[in-house]
């Protein structure tokens, strides 16, 4: 069975699309007459005035305003779509004010005037719509009318779109499916054209490591969402442009799931796709712009080229900051734990993964289907990023996810506009798993702790990191500063500095800097539920026997710590070696002494950690923080509440589901193994192989990819 066929609803056409215009130029011909009443600065002297000032402001916006956003985009998207509105006000004061006998005074005036005539524009087309998204659907259609000219699709395979829900386990999202806050993905299943499976992520259970694997067949050597390499002095980072650039230059052959001119939005790597968007390893100021096709911006512009989406996006965004001190504020009066601090900016920052970047990324994806672009891959933040502040499961991070949810029934609706047939897959990149932050729970940060046990000095001020996840609103930043002006300059050192904190600094250009030290030769990096230890003074790897000599109280106080599950050292006698509190497990052998320190991660925990062992870059300790089944919870060792990057409970398991047509994929372990599947897939429909060179993939093996 095939992806589910959408609700059958009318689009307008015909003599609906001319009472739509008659009747919005009857109502802002009449708002005009009010305001002309109302407002001080703002008089009509004759009766057809207001009937022509009308008309002239509907060209503006239908016409004109359309062509200013190709080179005013900028300003749209950083202020949240307020900056349109200033434009648009400005030309309506210059207009009003040159037809004879109208007096327009003061620019707040012309503001007040702009916004009523979209409200009142977007009220008319609600009213005459036979559903909420009647005028959405009116709209794709003229896009795609553009788009398919010239091109014939009768003889190509179906496209696929994979929506990633960010941080989105296989647990919670089996009870929202039950619960109704994913109503969409309860249809596919209860109609029998969906499947929903598990799959196991890599040791590190983060967006980057589970990204670069699905998308490029390879992740290995990433550590964390950031980790250290002592050969080049430097933190990795994921979310740093030049860093991700470099990341993906690692892994990429060329051949990724979307080099055969497919579409990556929001995502941290390309998958090698000639179409790109919110995609921090491809931002043009910082990469060569190889594989680039389309024009900078080219998916925003489209999307606040309408005044009713700025208009519709600020009010979300400014519903979705309400939203956020109403939720914290509920939190801190019924005492709810676990919880973290959110105030600050991060109520102001959050709309712009929840709100804003969701929006332009679901705008991109439908000009792709109007495109008949034959994969797609988009990633939707929100969720992982009101996860980590509110909780996996708190009521207004299950809002966050109902509101993606109802984007996937709106792309799956658009995409019966498409010229080709589409399949949609969603998919996450890992889960999460709940806890009291380390910080909050023991009185210091897992930095701070191994700093003291190193002999280094007491740290101030522990447990402040940035709150934001906001990694594809740098993206944005990144791609809107590729001029070399002014105000480019700026927002590239916006972007270059956005990592720069704690102990991963850099320099003015973006550079790295030197890295910080907990203690004299350590270095302490972690990424969620990891944090790695580096003895800087000592090249390559140091040795089990190495660190009990110079720091003989270190690993015996990790390993009894409430807030440490096991270590990975690495012994001179016996190889890689997991320490436990109650016991150790040598790698090499299999041979576990007391107690099996990995008998709560998982059935694949010490093929994972032993991959990673192999790792150049693989830390000189590695630690997990402790998992407690019976809570199904445990400590981040940053300041979140949900939060990923290691073993332990819900973290490790994001979901797939898929077309139940399919090839069934089993439970794949590891982001590689899910690589091949979606290669597979693709290649079932019928999709050419990116290279000829390239041998094609027999089905995924449940095993773990070494």
């Amino acid at each position: 069975m095939s992806t589910p066929a959408p609700a059958k609803g009318r689009l307008l056409r015909g003599g609906r699309v001319v009472a739509r215009v008659l009747l919005v130029w009857v109502a802002v011909t009449g708002a005009l007459r009010l305001l002309d009443a109302w407002l001080d600065g703002f008089t009509m002297q004759s009766w057809w005035q207001p009937t022509v000032c009308a008309l002239i402001l509907g060209l503006l916006v239908s016409v004109v305003w359309p062509l200013v956003v190709r080179v005013a985009w900028p300003i749209a998207y950083f202020t949240l779509g307020v900056g349109t509105y200033l434009l648009l006000s400005a030309a309506a004061l210059a207009i009003l004010q040159a037809v004879p006998g109208v007096e327009l005074h003061g620019f707040s005036t012309a503001v007040i005037i702009t916004v009523a005539m979209s409200a009142v524009g977007a009220v008319i087309s609600s009213v005459l719509a036979v559903d909420e998204d009647e005028i959405f659907f009116r709209r794709a259609a003229r896009r795609r009318r553009k788009a398919q000219h010239g091109t014939d699709f009768a003889d190509q395979p179906p496209g696929v779109v994979f929506l990633q829900i960010d941080g989105l386990g296989y647990d919670t999202v089996r009870r929202a499916i039950r619960d109704g806050d994913m109503p969409t993905f309860a249809k596919w299943l209860s109609e029998g054209t969906h499947s929903l499976t598990r799959w196991h992520t890599d040791w590190s259970s983060q967006t980057g490591a589970s990204v670069c694997g699905i998308l490029h067949g390879s992740n290995h050597d990433i550590l964390g969402f950031r980790w250290y390499e002592k050969d080049h002095d430097h933190v990795m980072a994921c979310a740093h442009p030049s860093d991700a650039a470099e990341i993906e230059r690692r892994h990429s052959d060329g051949r990724g799931l979307l080099s055969i001119d497919g579409a990556s939005h929001g995502n941290l790597f390309s998958g090698d796709a000639p179409h790109v968007s919110l995609t921090m390893s491809s931002v043009p100021v910082l990469t060569p712009r190889k594989r680039r096709r389309d024009r900078v911006g080219a998916g925003y512009r489209a999307y606040f080229a309408n005044p009713a989406n700025v208009l519709r996006t600020f009010g979300v965004a400014l519903a979705d900051v309400v939203r956020e001190l109403s939720a914290a504020a509920k939190q801190r009066r019924a005492g709810v734990l676990p919880r973290i601090p959110r105030g600050g900016i991060y109520p102001l920052a959050r709309p712009g993964t929840t709100v804003i970047a969701r929006d332009v990324v679901v705008s991109a994806i439908i000009g792709d289907l109007l495109a008949g672009r034959p994969v797609v891959y988009a990633d939707f933040l929100g969720y992982d990023e009101v996860a980590h502040h509110s909780g996996i499961e708190r009521f207004d991070t299950l809002e966050v996810l109902r509101s993606i949810d109802q984007q996937f029934a709106r792309l799956l609706r658009a995409s019966r506009l498409a010229p080709r047939k589409y399949h949609l897959v969603g998919l996450s990149d890992h889960g999460q798993t709940q806890g009291q932050a380390f910080v909050d729970r023991f009185g210091e940060t897992i930095e701070a702790l191994i700093g003291r046990l190193c002999g280094g000095e007491p740290v101030a001020d522990q447990g402040k990191r940035r709150q934001a996840e906001s990694w594809q609103v740098n993206a944005a930043l990144a791609e809107a500063s590729a001029g070399g002006g002014l105000i480019a300059r700026r927002l590239r050192a916006r972007v270059e500095g956005a990592e720069g904190a704690e102990n991963r600094p850099r320099t003015a250009a973006g550079s790295p800097g030197q890295v910080a030290r907990v203690a004299p030769g350590v270095v302490v990096v972690v990424s969620g539920h990891l944090a790695m230890v580096s003895f800087t003074e000592h090249e390559g790897r140091v040795e089990l026997e190495t660190i009990e000599r110079e720091y003989p109280d270190l690993l015996p106080t990790l390993v009894d710590h409430d807030g440490v599950g096991f270590l990975l050292v690495r012994s001179r006698e016996f190889g890689p070696v997991v320490l436990g509190r109650d016991g150790l497990k040598r790698l090499a052998t299999g041979v576990v002494i007391g107690e099996d320190p990995l008998a709560d991660y998982g059935p694949y925990a010490a093929e994972l950690v032993q991959r990673v062992d192999s790792f150049p870059h693989c830390a000189d300790i590695m630690i997990n923080s402790r998992y407690d089944p019976d809570s199904d919870q445990s400590s981040p060792f940053e300041r979140h509440v949900g939060s990923h990057g290691a073993l332990g409970g819900p973290q490790q398991r994001g979901f797939l589901l898929y077309p139940r047509e399919f090839p069934a994929p089993g439970e794949p372990v590891g982001a590689e193994a899910v690589h091949r599947v979606f290669r597979d897939w693709l290649t079932f429909l019928g999709h050419p192989e990116p290279g000829a060179a390239e041998e094609k993939t027999a089905v995924v093996p449940s095993e773990v990819v070494s």
